[in-house]
């Protein structure tokens, strides 16, 4: 018996979906039997064959529990104890990860973006640290596609982002948390984005994908990958993220990853974005902040619409001009969902004083 409405739809966060049918299969069969723990299972070794169909041939991949997690254990192996990360704000790692880098050592250098992108001119600006004893290092740049704000960049930016943070000898890491949601949107492979730019070390996600408890550290090859990668595998227990039945999280990975899941779930969310966009931008009171690049919807509402709303479907932000409501929207939402939500703001547009139902 569930202790929730199954019926519920929000959209407060694509955390809040359920679990893929695909997925749950996937744990249903790695159940059962005495199988090797800590990753020396078959499970894990054949997510590593898996992830290099995706990333490149002798890609190592490091199944973990949750994206901070595996943003910590990334910028921890690209960073030694002098050195600091130079990451967009606004990001995950700075605003919604509870000071966890920190924490862990790792001191974070932000730069303002306005769209959510970091930008070479801002990676040169950071090096004129670099020998300075006065300074932390910034000898690791962390970005996200998508980013925070919905953006997602294009493979030719992670290319001129790569090459500049390389060019001073910075190692260069990728929060793919929605990783398959800007490639679908850009109609691209994974690799585009990341290993075939110049990317180091990815966090890659799967949770908000439709998965019930799996992320990866994903080290490609490259010229770091050999020092990175053993960086990783020493650091995962102290990290808390060496997980015990670690074939329950790689069978989560291999149904999203092994074949067109990822691909299909991102898309089936991204199109929902864009339905909802349209829907929205066409009523008074009511406009998109930006262009829809992914599966969130930024938009600024109708103050009679925001309090009923947020209570009904749930978003975070203000609705406001200066803090837009951020509108998410996952592969289990469906269109009658979207109309749901697009009727009751054009509800509260027509009839300011009355309440969306």
């Amino acid at each position: 018996m569930p202790l929730h409405d199954p019926g519920r739809r929000s959209f407060f966060s694509d955390n809040l979906s359920g679990v893929h049918p695909e997925v749950l299969a996937a744990i249903v069969a790695a159940n059962g039997g005495a199988v090797d723990s800590y990753g020396e299972d078959p499970y894990t070794t054949r997510l590593q064959e898996v992830m290099a169909d995706h990333f490149g041939a002798g890609t190592a991949t490091f199944p973990v529990l949750n994206g901070t997690g595996a943003n910590v254990l990334s910028l921890r192996a690209a960073t030694p104890r002098w050195a600091a990360v130079l990451t967009p704000a606004p990001s995950h790692t700075t605003t919604d990860e509870a000071g966890a880098p920190e924490q862990a050592g790792i001191k974070l250098i932000t730069a303002p973006a306005s769209d959510g992108k970091l930008h070479p001119d801002q990676i040169h600006e950071a090096a004129r640290a670099l020998g300075d004893p006065h300074h932390a290092q910034p000898l690791a740049v962390s970005i996200a596609d998508a980013t925070e704000t919905g953006t997602a960049y294009t493979p030719d930016e992670v290319v001129s982002l790569t090459r500049a943070a390389h060019q001073h000898g910075m190692a260069v890491h990728l929060d793919g948390a929605r990783l398959a949601v800007a490639a679908a949107h850009l109609g691209t492979g994974l690799s585009e984005l990341t290993s075939d730019a110049g990317v180091d070390i990815i966090s890659l996600g799967a949770t908000k994908n439709g998965a019930m408890l799996a992320e990866a550290v994903v080290v490609p090859p490259g010229p770091r990958a050999a020092a990175l990668a053993q960086a990783v595998r020493m650091a995962r227990k102290s990290t808390l993220q060496l997980v015990s039945k670690m074939r329950f999280v790689s069978a989560q990975l291999i149904a999203m990853y092994e074949g067109d899941l990822w691909l299909r779930n991102a898309s089936a969310a991204n199109e929902m974005a864009e339905r909802l966009a349209a829907g929205l931008g066409g009523l008074p009171g009511v406009r998109i902040a930006q262009r829809v690049q992914s599966n969130a919807v930024f938009a600024v509402l109708p103050d009679a619409a925001v309090a009923p709303l947020r209570t009904r479907f749930g978003f975070h932000g203000e609705g406001t001009l200066g803090s837009p409501a951020r509108l998410m929207c996952g592969f289990e939402t469906a269109a009658a969902d979207v109309d749901a939500l697009v009727d009751a703001i054009r509800h509260a547009c027509e009839d300011p004083k009355s309440t969306p139902v």
